[in-house]
């Protein structure tokens, strides 16, 4: 990408807990796209998610905010936590907007997973209007569905940025259940945040759903 800005990227997710496959996916977009900064944005209370996270609120921030500390073009923001109700990415972008002003160019990071869902987000097509959506693509996760992906956003293939960055297979699920059955995750976590898993006894015992 050509340096003529420095936008900021935001990254938003349940971070249950923050693994090193986001904290990739922020460096890589942060380099590519020239970013002077990636905003984290731990989700309240995820609409599009059939179940609630396991961690507490407090236990997730806790963890992003360890986990990203040696960054320092990487912060937090608590806008989502904050906000009662549901939590919407077009909710999310517009309060940092506010938050950064009109002139500040903005990339909303996602996986390609979340790509394939887009369609059935809340209000898809403003918040392609707000920033440059910028997906980024996950081991064995299919192609999307561009057709109804357009129906939702108009020309959402030239609008949506597709990076190519290294394929890390981490998913929060794996590590939760790696924990559940006293497995290692190390160099799958920050140092930090396996150490805030361990010294508050997260995702234990094994629970049924696991």
């Amino acid at each position: 990408m050509a340096g003529e800005h420095r936008g900021v990227g935001i990254l938003g997710g349940t971070f249950d807990p923050l693994h090193l496959g986001h904290l990739i996916i922020a460096e890589e977009a942060r380099t590519q796209l020239r970013l002077q900064e990636v905003i984290f944005v731990p989700a309240g209370r995820p609409y599009h998610r059939a179940r609630l996270p396991v961690a507490d609120t407090a236990s997730r921030l806790a963890m992003v905010r360890l986990g990203v500390a040696s960054n320092p073009a990487f912060r937090v923001s608590m806008v989502d936590i904050e906000r009662t109700g549901p939590s919407y990415s077009v909710d999310t972008v517009q309060d940092l907007r506010q938050e950064l002003g009109e002139g500040v160019p903005l990339f909303f990071i996602m996986g390609w997973d979340a790509l394939r869902e887009l369609h059935s987000w809340h209000r898809p097509d403003l918040l392609a209007d707000l920033c440059r959506i910028v997906a980024v693509r996950r081991p064995g996760v299919a192609e999307a569905d561009w057709a109804v992906l357009e129906r939702a956003v108009p020309r959402a293939r030239e609008r949506i940025l597709q990076l190519d960055m290294p394929l890390i297979g981490i998913s929060a699920t794996d590590i939760r259940r790696r924990v559940a059955h006293g497995l290692s995750i190390r160099y799958w976590v920050p140092d930090p945040v396996s150490a805030h898993i361990a010294a508050h006894g997260l995702y234990r015992p094994l629970s049924p759903q696991d």
